[in-house]
């Protein structure tokens, strides 16, 4: 009795402490207002019509109250914490110190009433709804007073809605006038529409940008005039647009490129006048003016996409503009068009171009920590050449070196090294034996990259890894990319192993795998989709697919056939594979601040001919902080496989598979400041595609749906601009390690149990989100 009195009390004592701080905080907040004065605490929208639907007159309601100003103090479940800083704050003496920094960084100044003009707010709510056609609207504002705190409420009592009846376009003799109305279909205003007077305007925008594409440099959309009569008809209007008649007669002519001159090596405060004959040269329709030759003329070719006697279009424009940017060899870019001294209705195009520093030095120092408990750290000092060649090719040499500590856990002692470094050289178009035109914004690139890695672990082995690639990379707009590597080498070749080492390999030949000689090569091709730019957009995905070719060809044309005919190079068994991979991630946004983020993963190997395993580095593995978080990184699957007791507990778990299926979503939403939450369920696991008779439970099958892990668990982000610090707490729902018919262990949670937390709360913090 006692026990449960002394629980009752603990919840009441929490209870009033809680109510009492709301209290405080709240009363705070009116006790230093100015007198006389009153705390603004927001305003509210209510229309009035029996016509329109309740759903459109709900988002009507919205809109207007995202027009009131100004905007009340910020608030967090009910209260006004920043105004409550900003109150205790006082008056700081000094411009510094940490009084200072709460009443001005971290405090709000409160918004008083005598600020709030409601007449002019019922003047914007007016405007608002008659441009969105609903004529004659009344518009009535009143407040209400509570305890020093004041709302105001307004009420807006639109008419019918007017709609579109017709819509005319320019019908004159002028040569543009027969443009605009050969692309009236894609035109914005629609009969049967309602009025918008936004609609309207973008409806000049597109007229304008259309005759942009035509040669009409001058013109501006404030040259369209759009004349509505709405006298006859029931509540419809009838839109006629024409064209301005004071219009400038240089807005009505379409203008051709005539010269084209290019300042390559331009800085501000430059008198162009003073370049000599001696710096000027002509290559085809470009006159470069350079003192130092600082790129090859082919290099203009390639980027400015007029050409003399073109008609002057936009989308040329900006092409060459976002070109010349994306060479990456440029600080500022800046274009002008100038009529021309020599041929009527023609412009003379300006490139003034600022140079980056040609080479500087990078040094990057990295910190990291893995899900097996190594902490470590990775210094990388790069060397790079914006123009190595004068084509604006990128050169890159760098060294790197790093370490990595187990403190505690099976491998203390047993640290990481590595040291290394690569070159690289990227141009900035398709080398190919026949030409490729592109006509994208972004630049085409090839690449080719040379890296070499030692990696040293103390008291077990070393290994010696080459990488060499030449590939291409381009994109075909802001949201499609492609990477196409038609040479991707891998020798990965063991050092200095250890007795201890090949003694543990008898107990666990899975850790042979480590140390086996490997030679990769072949094609692979990578696609990424993603439009989640748009951030108005409501649901938005990404998308990323890989295929990877190992030794087909070489594999076919040899007849390799493992076990009885394998195939070496230089003595080392090439690998002979085909690998598929695709990530799926979609975006929902739920409100300004809120999202529902999901992804799926989907990925499948096959190896055959010169093989019978993917090579270790090209196999699947799941698990981890930016996978199924309940699991640690690596110990889960394949299938239904349990780690036999009696491995050697000196290693961490390196389980991996030919096949991965995950799933994760996570609903993320601000709680305040800079910080960010998220619940999460992940699901997944791994499988080996041909059964292992040293794995059972391991190898695909129909019931691998009963196979999938389950894991939940919630989070919290802190959001610093330039990076986002992320913990993630999860715990294991389903577990496929355990035997069929009590994998769920929902049952089993026992957050009590120090031993239980011990082994089923994993933390996982990590830099950036998991997807």
């Amino acid at each position: 009795m006692n026990k449960r009195h002394n629980h009752i009390k603990n919840h009441f004592t929490k209870y009033f402490v809680l109510m009492s701080l709301f209290f405080v905080l709240g009363c705070s907040n009116t006790k230093y207002l100015p007198e006389g004065d009153l705390l603004y605490t927001g305003g509210s929208v209510e229309v009035k019509d029996s016509i329109i639907k309740k759903k459109d007159r709900k988002a009507l309601e919205t809109e207007l109250e995202g027009l009131l100003r100004p905007k009340p103090n910020k608030t967090f479940l009910g209260l006004r914490p920043k105004l409550w800083f900003y109150n205790i704050a006082g008056t700081p003496k000094k411009q510094k110190g940490f009084r200072y920094w709460l009443k001005n960084k971290v405090g709000e100044e409160p918004v008083l009433f005598s600020k709030v003009d409601l007449e002019y707010n019922a003047s914007v709510l007016r405007n608002f709804t008659e441009n969105r056609g609903y004529f004659k609207t009344r518009v009535s504002a009143d407040s209400t007073v509570r305890n020093k705190r004041v709302t105001a409420e307004y009420i807006v009592v639109p008419k019918k809605q007017y709609i579109i009846k017709s819509v005319t376009f320019p019908d004159d003799s002028l040569k543009m006038s027969k443009i605009i109305a050969r692309s009236s279909r894609r035109s914005l205003l629609k009969v049967g529409n309602p009025y918008d007077l936004d609609v309207i305007k973008a409806e000049r925008e597109r007229i304008d940008a259309r005759l942009k594409e035509k040669g009409y440099f001058y013109f501006n959309p404030d040259y369209i005039l759009a004349k509505v009569d709405s006298s006859k008809g029931d509540h419809e209007v009838k839109i006629r647009l024409v064209i301005k008649d004071e219009t400038p007669v240089k807005a009505l002519t379409a203008y051709k490129i005539n010269n084209i001159f290019v300042y390559p090596n331009y800085s501000f405060g430059n008198d162009t006048a003073v370049y000599r004959k001696r710096n000027i040269t002509q290559y085809k329709d470009f006159t470069i003016i350079d003192t130092t030759e600082t790129f090859k003329p082919r290099v203009y070719d390639r980027t400015i996409y007029f050409k003399k006697g073109d008609l002057y279009n936009r989308k040329d424009h900006n092409l060459t503009l976002n070109r010349f940017v994306n060479l990456g060899t440029f600080s500022f870019v800046k274009n002008e068009f100038k009529p021309s001294d020599s041929i009527e209705n023609a412009l003379d195009s300006y490139y003034y171009l600022t140079l980056l520093p040609k080479k500087f030095i990078r040094v990057e120092v990295i910190g990291k920590t893995n899900s097996a408990s190594y902490t470590g750290t990775e210094v990388n000092l790069n060397w790079n050449n914006r123009n190595f060649f004068k084509g604006a090719e990128l050169f890159t040499a760098s060294v790197f070196g790093g370490a990595d500590f187990q403190l505690g856990g099976v491998n203390k002692g047993k640290n990481i090294y590595k040291l290394g470094g690569e070159v690289s050289l990227t141009w900035p178009r398709f080398i190919t034996p026949f030409h490729i035109e592109g006509n994208s914004e972004f630049v085409p690139r090839t690449k080719a990259t040379l890296r070499y890695e030692y990696q040293k672990r103390t008291e077990l082995y070393a290994l010696n890894s080459f990488n060499s690639t030449f590939g291409y990379l381009w994109k075909e707009n802001i949201r499609k990319e492609h990477q196409l590597n038609v040479v991707d080498v891998t020798y990965v070749s063991p050092n200095h192993v250890t007795e201890e080492y090949l003694e543990d390999i008898e107990e666990d030949p899975a850790l042979g795998k480590v140390i086996e000689k490997q030679l990769i090569f072949g094609p692979t091709y990578n696609y990424t989709y993603t439009n989640t730019m748009q951030k108005r957009r409501k649901n938005t995905i990404y998308f990323n697919g890989e295929l990877d070719l190992a030794g087909n060809l070489t594999g076919l044309v040899t007849g390799a056939d493992y076990p009885n005919k394998v195939k070496t190079i230089f003595d080392v068994p090439f690998s002979q594979y085909v690998k598929v991979r695709s990530d799926f991630r979609h975006y929902l946004k739920l409100g300004k601040e809120s999202e529902l983020a999901s992804r799926l993963i989907v990925g499948a190997g096959f190896a055959y001919g010169n093989s019978n395993t993917l090579p270790a580095s090209k196999q699947f593995v799941v698990g981890g902080t930016n996978s199924i978080r309940a699991f640690r990184a690596r110990t889960l699957g394949p299938g239904s496989y349990v780690i036999p007791p009696t491995t050697n507990s000196n290693y961490t778990p390196d389980q991996s598979a030919d096949l991965k299926l995950e799933f994760n979503t996570e609903y993320r939403a601000k709680l305040f400041s800079i910080v960010r939450g998220a619940v999460f369920l992940d699901a997944g696991n791994i499988w080996l595609l041909h059964a292992d008779p040293d794995k059972p439970g391991a190898e695909i099958s129909k019931d691998f749906m009963k196979e999938i892990a389950v894991g939940a668990g919630v989070g919290l982000r802190f959001d610093l601009s330039f990076f986002v610090l992320r913990t993630d707490l999860a715990i294991p729902l389903r577990n496929p390690a355990l035997p069929d018919g009590q994998r769920w262990v929902i049952d089993d949670i026992n957050f009590g149990s120090s031993s239980w937390r011990k082994d089923n709360l994993i933390l996982n913090i990590a830099i950036g989100y998991p997807f």
